[in-house]
């Protein structure tokens, strides 16, 4: 006799309900205590993030206090991923401060203030974001490839661990407009103007991080920065020239529009759109590769909504730009966390250091912040993606050139050199389309690549061709001559060409331009004596050339379902 089937395993959802009816209840508190665990885990990589990320934005710590409470928040009520940890990020930080720098700091003689610009710069960063959802435009997130998604973190983290060095050397810049390069030159070739104290504080906590790390479960980051404000009070390094953050001043949390005018919102937009790609790019790749690990399901267009509504709060509460980080949202998921209750653990803990906690940060030495930012990081320096692209053999040229884009052109012109590669390497794919032609299987009705398949025939006098790529304006007018040029090579054939079959299975519709290029290759073959048949074509394609080109194209007899009946028809 079969045993009956074992039930579903229940969401988190209603195994707390099954708890309350008290059907699960020890499950329901094993899945809280995790939970809370998770959240404390958490709470201990975030805090001291957000003090690291306020510095690379170059704004007070209680900016990112404000913007990671106000993420946690939203993200835990709204959000869909049980795992995505929404706050400050090393990625948006450094580009929002690059953005906001270029505007403020060239027109410094007009008076703008580089907080309010860079609050302008995370407001529309956020309209834009909740724009697209209401366009259901989720999908565009695509079109910033994976390697150079890779490439730019990769030269992101290069750039921002470079840039600690001054902080964890205690050395001081004779400026501030240095490029990574530069900095990197000038802090190598100035070893003697070292800070010795500030160096050894710097070692110490990187010791203590690495011993710590080997207890995953601990705080790792916040315990050696608890550590380092102990002995910065208890011992007085700044009486050793070790330089401390400084007082610290607590969330105002009022509402206030930035106050600006027409033309440098206008500006602002403009700078807000690569912003808006890295949050969305970056967030989105986090909670999908956490989605699809743990078998879940979520939507670009709601996670749109949410990330837009979290940076919109944010920076009406004047808060940085938020995103899902993948190293807390992974770390989040790591700790055992099996709801959006870890997030909102991680909240309250978040809240009660704000409240009783915050003037203690003072006391933290500047080395030891250098030193979180780059264990922070450390993760990104990984260059395993890299090496992975690399062996496939594809894309190298993206990988490379956006590392070297950050490198050489600086965070936010390199988002935008990045961004820039990405779609010049999907254009040319479009617009350099692949022309196969296909031959029969003996005995069959599957057409198949010749050349591929040694065994597939041709059929005589009928030419088969498949574009490999969707015909489009920039891609029709390469693929029309492509078949003039092949017909003109079998001109001197003994037996000649009658009929071409072009098979339009990648082609779902066809613009203006595309159009009009097939129309035009209908009446050079006919002028040629030749004809024209349509295979694989879809519906949309068929009612548009039936609507232009009813006597030609359009009409019946001249397009069908598969490649097999096209053959046939040009045989009869």
């Amino acid at each position: 006799m079969a045993s009956p089937p074992k039930p579903s395993p229940l969401p988190p959802a209603d195994a707390v309900i099954e708890g309350w009816r008290g059907h699960s209840t020890w499950r329901v508190r094993k899945l809280s205590r995790r939970d809370v665990v998770a959240g404390l885990c958490v709470a201990g990589l975030l805090l001291p993030e957000a003090v690291a990320y306020a510095g690379l934005a170059h704004l007070p710590v209680t900016h990112a206090l404000v913007a990671m409470v106000v993420g946690l928040a939203v993200y835990a009520l709204f959000g869909g991923s049980r795992f995505a940890v929404v706050a400050p990020t090393s990625s948006t930080a450094s580009l929002s401060a690059a953005a906001a720098w270029s505007l403020s700091g060239g027109a410094s003689a007009g008076g703008l203030d580089y907080a309010t610009v860079l609050m302008a710069l995370t407001l529309s960063a956020g309209a834009m974001l909740c724009l697209l959802a209401a366009a259901r435009q989720g999908q565009l997130s695509a079109y910033v490839s994976r390697p150079v998604l890779r490439g730019f973190a990769f030269g992101l983290a290069i750039t921002i661990v470079v840039r600690q060095l001054p902080d964890a050397l205690g050395l001081t810049l004779p400026s501030q407009g240095q490029s990574t390069l530069q900095l990197l030159g000038y802090t190598l070739s100035h070893v003697d103007r070292w800070h010795l104290p500030s160096l050894g504080v710097a070692v110490l906590a990187g010791v203590g991080l690495v011993v710590l790390r080997r207890w995953p479960a601990w705080p790792a980051s916040l315990l050696v920065m608890l550590g380092a404000m102990l002995a910065s009070r208890g011992l007085g390094l700044e009486g050793w020239g070790v330089q401390s953050v400084g007082a610290l001043a607590a969330p105002s949390w009022h509402w206030q529009m930035p106050a600006l005018s027409l033309d440098v919102w206008l500006h602002v937009v403009e700078l807000a759109f690569g912003l808006l790609i890295l949050v969305f790019a970056e967030s989105w790749g986090s909670i999908r590769s956490l989605a699809l690990a743990q078998g879940d399901r979520v939507d670009a267009n709601r996670e749109l909504w949410v990330l837009g509504g979290c940076n919109v709060v944010s920076a009406l509460l004047q808060g940085m730009p938020v995103g899902a980080g993948f190293s807390a949202s992974a770390a989040n998921a790591a700790s055992g966390a099996t709801s959006k209750a870890a997030a909102a653990c991680a909240l309250v803990v978040v809240g009660i250091v704000m409240v009783w906690a915050l003037p203690e940060l003072r006391w933290l030495p500047r080395p030891v912040l250098a030193v979180a930012v780059i264990a922070a990081l450390w993760h990104a320096l990984n260059p395993r993606p890299l090496r992975d692209v690399w062996r496939m053999n594809r894309d190298r040229e993206l990988v490379v050139g956006s590392v070297l884009a950050v490198l050489l052109l600086g965070v936010l012109h390199g988002m935008l050199a990045a961004i820039g590669l990405s779609l010049l390497a999907s254009l040319r794919r479009f617009s350099q389309p692949v022309l196969h032609e296909l031959g029969r299987l003996d005995g069959s009705d599957h057409f198949v690549v010749l050349g591929t398949h040694p065994d597939a025939l041709t059929t005589p006098g009928v030419m088969v061709l498949r574009p490999e790529e969707p015909l489009f304006f920039a891609s029709a007018e390469r693929v029309v001559g492509e078949v003039s040029r092949r017909l003109h090579a079998l001109d001197a054939a003994p037996q000649g060409v009658h009929t071409v079959v072009l098979s339009l299975e990648e082609t779902a519709d066809l613009d203006s331009t595309a159009a009009e290029c097939l129309l035009e290759l209908d009446r050079h073959l006919q002028r040629q004596g030749q004809r024209l048949l349509l295979s694989r074509v879809k519906d949309p394609v068929r009612e548009l050339l039936t609507r232009c080109d009813p006597p030609g194209l359009g009409a019946q007899g001249r397009m069908f379902m598969s490649v097999a009946d096209a053959v046939r028809a040009s045989q009869r």
